[in-house]
């Protein structure tokens, strides 16, 4: 075999190489949501294949990961579906499901059948067709009877695949395309950042993405899709519904999990109570639930009206929007200062509660929704989160709205509200501002910073505007009859609170940091922190240079720290808190310093029998260890368990030392040497 022709087989290899591990990330990321490599790790890999598809283009196939990669397009051609894709008959209460399961049972007429019932995700429909296997157009819905041909789009979308295992020769698959919570969020973070204009929500965002004529946009947004039906020409696939989801899942689409087989009216409804809530814990928004007749025949009997299947219906979730009146605009102010501006609206029910006030971030949202004193506005409310305003109305102005001016001085102190360059907030300068206080009061004796059970927001309120406290150290200089005295605080809620106080000394070194709010430090860097340092002594000597050299701290969580314990009101803080008695080193369950764990760094590969993976790493945390989510030249170890992914490789490449869950069961109870 000549050079040229050996080049060109080594090159195919790899290429084979890189697809199949691009297909093992692409299912642990998109179906499995457990990520083993980084977003620029997935990049790196992908840019190769493509380099190497560029040289050889021979080898380019149909499913292969590149293919996913397009261009820019002129326009989209109108597309005619086979069968309509008809909208569903939407049910609001249970005197519609009951009357809906009574005329199924009448069409039946003595039948057996069952139910399925499936989410109802808030997205758009599309329709996938496949021949031989292989992908070669992908719809929307359109008006049920023409959408647009946007196969390039959807090619994107990694949980469509380009080419099925198991097939026909021609086959149609339908689904819901739709974008989640976290992603939808990055992007609107993305745009603000560039100050382009935000999406209001999710389906927006994911409608107005599938109809972008640069599909490389569309790639970036990371679209996904749940599959609902499959058909073969006009006809259902398989003799039950029940049957599509384990076909689906054989060709590697990803569905959803939430569905049940229901034998009867009243199992539908116990799916649908439970699904309300879970609702607001799901990464996507659902606005109902689907209900189908599952026997194929029964459907095909049932037949449908001229816009709705008999056999199917959508049951609807309350609204999670509302229009109401904008009635004012507060400001509030926060424990560092940041000046929210809230809006006060006229009661509204909006998904089972009233809400009266909603979120406006800042005075760049107020100025990019137009808002005014006076606007009808559309406010929506996704789970428990804060309501929020997405949209003005604006056909229902009178013109005696009025104009919001934002404030350039504190609300609370008066003292100046400055907003730094770059940055979209306004914050009170004064370090003695009472809502400050307040706020960081609250945040130090929440649950899981020094859990002061009975410091709630009225007893705060006076404990500051009597003078009582000025800062959190304060509260452990409280007496008796100081709690006595205030409204509404009895004596054994006073011994109540004081007990609390008391017991809140012992937290601990990783509570006390995260009460203390020193910027950029949660729960996650305040556990690193300790493990790191072990005491807040050793922790306020340190060094900027000793702070950036810990691999999970960055530069900026390194600077706050170490500015923090050089302020001198901070250091007199920590002064008072001593003298109190507050403990300022790691608590005895995390004080297990161990040669074997302390500053090395583990990174953990495939299930683990005996620990999940959130257990095994709170081990090797409470022992002084790091654990990092990708393998590196500064990892220590890697633990592997069943299933191993391709860090197992790129350790043995880089040398790593390899444990096994036996190795790692021995080095937690301390017999083996790892330096061995």
């Amino acid at each position: 075999m000549d050079l040229f022709s050996l080049a060109k087989e080594q090159a195919k290899k790899e290429i084979e190489k890189l697809r199949a591990e691009i297909k093992y990330h692409d299912e642990l990321y998109y179906q499995k949501n457990a990520p083993e490599i980084s977003d620029y790790e997935y990049d790196q890999l992908l840019e190769r294949l493509k380099k190497l598809e560029e040289a050889y283009p021979e080898f380019v196939t149909p499913d292969s990961p590149t293919q996913r990669i397009g261009g820019k397009a002129e326009g989209f051609e109108p597309f005619q579906h086979t069968v309509p894709m008809l909208s569903l008959d939407n049910s609001y209460d249970l005197e519609d499901l009951y009357a809906f399961d009574e005329r199924c049972r009448r069409l039946a007429d003595g039948r057996k059948y069952e139910y399925v019932t499936e989410l109802k995700i808030d997205g758009l429909s599309v329709s996938l067709h496949y021949e031989n296997g292989v992908l070669s157009v992908g719809a929307t819905r359109g008006d049920g009877y023409t959408g647009d041909n946007v196969t390039q789009n959807v090619k994107t979308i990694r949980t469509i695949p380009l080419v099925l295992k198991d097939f026909p020769p021609e086959v149609e698959v339908r689904g819901e395309v739709f974008l989640s919570r976290s992603q939808f969020e990055k992007i609107n973070a993305e745009l603000e950042i560039r100050g382009e204009k935000k999406f209001a929500n999710p389906r927006n965002c994911a409608a107005g993405t599938l109809r972008q004529l640069d599909s490389s946009i569309v790639a970036a947004r990371r679209l996904d899709m749940f599959p609902y039906d499959v058909l073969r020409g006009n006809k259902k696939l398989f003799s039950t519904h029940w049957e599509i989801f384990p076909w689906l899942e054989k060709n590697g689409f990803n569905v959803n999990p939430n569905r049940r087989l229901c034998n009867n009216i009243d199992e539908v409804i116990d799916f649908i109570n439970e699904m309300l809530e879970k609702r607001h814990l799901l990464d996507y928004d659902i606005d109902g639930v689907v209900v189908k007749i599952n026997q194929t025949a029964l459907q095909e009997e049932f037949g449908a009206t001229t816009k709705a299947p008999r056999w199917a219906i959508a049951y609807k979730y309350p609204a999670v929007q509302a229009t109401t009146k904008l009635e004012d605009i507060i400001v509030q102010v926060g424990r560092t200062g940041t000046l929210t501006p809230v809006a006060i609206l006229e009661p509204v029910h909006i998904a089972g509660t009233v809400v009266s006030r909603a979120s406006l971030h800042n005075e760049d949202e107020i100025k990019r929704l137009g808002v005014k004193i006076g606007d009808w506005v559309l406010v929506e409310k996704s789970g428990e989160i804060i309501p929020q305003i997405v949209q003005v109305i604006e056909s229902k102005r009178t013109g005696e709205e009025r104009e919001f001016i934002f404030p350039t001085k504190c609300p609370v102190c008066g003292a100046d509200a400055v907003r730094p360059e770059g940055e979209a907030i306004r914050r009170c300068v004064n370090p003695d501002c009472p809502a400050k206080i307040k706020a960081r009061i609250l945040y130090f004796a929440m649950r899981k910073a020094m859990d002061i059970e009975g410091l709630g927001e009225v007893l705060v309120e006076q404990l500051v505007d009597k003078g009582l406290v000025k800062d959190v150290a304060d509260i452990y200089y409280l007496k008796f009859d100081d709690l006595t005295n205030l409204e509404r605080m009895g004596k054994i809620s006073a011994s109540n609170l004081l007990q609390q106080i008391e017991n809140s000394k012992n937290r601990g070194m990783e509570r006390l940091l995260v009460g203390l709010d020193i910027r950029h430090v949660g729960e996650k860097y305040a556990k690193i922190l300790t493990n790191q340092f072990r005491s807040i002594d050793r922790l306020a000597e340190a060094t900027k240079e000793e702070l950036d050299t810990i691999p999970e701290i960055g530069e900026a969580v390194a600077e706050s720290v170490y500015q923090w314990f050089r302020n001198p009101r901070n250091q007199e803080i920590i002064k008072k808190l001593k003298m109190a008695g507050v403990k300022m080193s790691a608590s005895e369950e995390q004080n297990i310093i161990d040669k074997n764990f302390a500053h090395k760094t583990f990174v953990l590969t495939g299930k683990l029998e005996r620990f999940t993976r959130d257990e095994a790493s709170t081990e090797i945390e409470r022992r002084g260890g790091r654990v990092a989510s990708s393998v590196s030249k500064k990892t220590d170890y890697l633990i592997v368990g069943v299933d191993a992914g391709s860090k197992l490789a790129k350790a043995k490449a880089l040398g790593i030392k390899i444990l096994s869950e036996e190795d790692f069961l021995k080095m937690l109870s301390g017999h083996v040497d790892s330096n061995s």
